[in-house]
């Protein structure tokens, strides 16, 4: 196992990209982006497929190793199988993850699991068609639920990421532990975050980290805490005789911060050295503007290492304090 070469000013080891191929996504998920969708860059913005090798080859050799690609929904870019064949040949990356909506990833799943991927982070915040429609915007619950049925059967392990959204989903909090009895499954429940590309947020997070492990122990009183993985953002449980488990992220209470090991590429090629920063390095426009391979290690360097402490610090920072505006689909899932 590659030990990591990279730390950050607090002492933080780095070894986890999430790199964002798109900004584009076939959902309008509400917390995610307005109904009307965003504005999308165009493609000459995005990262070509020869820059996200080349950035990846750099960070493998300065210590990076597990790669988590995302969008938008990353399957609608062309080609991304081609994509992700690439990366799997780069010396130093053991670990490519995907994270998608299930809804175009059905007719690659035998591919991706010859190219031996990692893992797949599946986006479900309900498990009812209607609430599905409601939520997303798009009639398409039976393309993402056969997917996921496809998943297990080709043994690629499998993580459930929902969002808990009160007033929207709060039914499905108990079905969705449920779906672990007779699945091989992590469930993961989600803080909602301010990433829907309005600025508009509630004041106070009604459905904190705290408040959904209630919910789940008043129904399952004879739940465990299972020990978290190294790096781990979710707190991780097991009802006894379930096949899968349970974790709690606290994405808005940021909990976990303080082994935070990961770093953000947009689409667009913008370094985040923290969810909640504003962007700290331009990666694009130094492959454009010409720099070598050692000019742009400096400045991914220099980066790390005036990260900030946490994601209240980051955010506390950005803009001088003014409101979240983003999209999730912007950032990178």
């Amino acid at each position: 196992m590659q030990t990591s070469k990279l730390f950050d000013n607090h002492g933080r080891p780095i070894n986890y990209v999430r790199l964002a191929v798109t900004d584009r996504c076939n959902l309008r998920c509400f917390y995610c982006m307005p109904e009307e969708g965003i504005k999308y860059l165009p493609k000459k913005e995005l990262l070509t497929f020869e820059e996200i090798e080349r950035l990846i080859r750099l960070l493998a050799s300065m210590g990076i190793s597990k790669i988590r690609l995302t969008g938008g929904e990353p399957f609608v870019r062309n080609d991304l199988m081609s994509l992700i064949k690439t990366i799997s040949g780069i010396e130093g990356i053991t670990n490519i993850h995907l994270t998608t909506n299930g809804i175009l990833t059905g007719p690659h799943i035998s591919e991706l699991k010859s190219l031996g991927i990692a893992s797949v982070n599946l986006s479900l915040d309900t498990l009812d068609r209607e609430r599905f429609k409601m939520i997303t915007r798009r009639d398409e619950f039976e393309k993402t639920w056969e997917t996921f049925e496809q998943l297990v059967s080709y043994d690629i392990p499998v993580k459930i990421n929902a969002v808990v959204m009160d007033g929207k989903n709060i039914d499905d909090i108990i079905p969705m532990v449920e779906l672990t009895k007779n699945y091989p499954v992590s469930v993961r429940f989600i803080e909602e975050m301010p990433f829907n590309g309005e600025g508009n947020h509630y004041p106070t997070l009604t459905w904190t980290y705290k408040k959904i492990l209630d919910h789940i122990r008043a129904e399952y009183s004879t739940i465990q805490r299972e020990e978290d993985p190294l790096y781990s953002t979710s707190y991780n449980y097991k009802v006894p005789d379930h096949l899968g488990s349970i974790g709690v992220i606290a994405a808005f209470s940021r909990t976990f911060c303080g082994t935070c090991n990961r770093i953000r590429v947009t689409a667009q090629g913008t370094l985040k050295t923290c969810l909640y920063d504003e962007g700290v390095l331009n990666i694009r426009d130094l492959m454009r503007e010409g720099r070598n391979d050692e000019e742009i290690k400096t400045e991914l360097t220099k980066a790390f290492s005036n990260r900030a402490k946490d994601g209240f610090e980051a955010e506390a920072k950005r803009m001088k304090g003014s409101p979240v505006k983003e999209s999730m689909s912007t950032i990178g899932g």
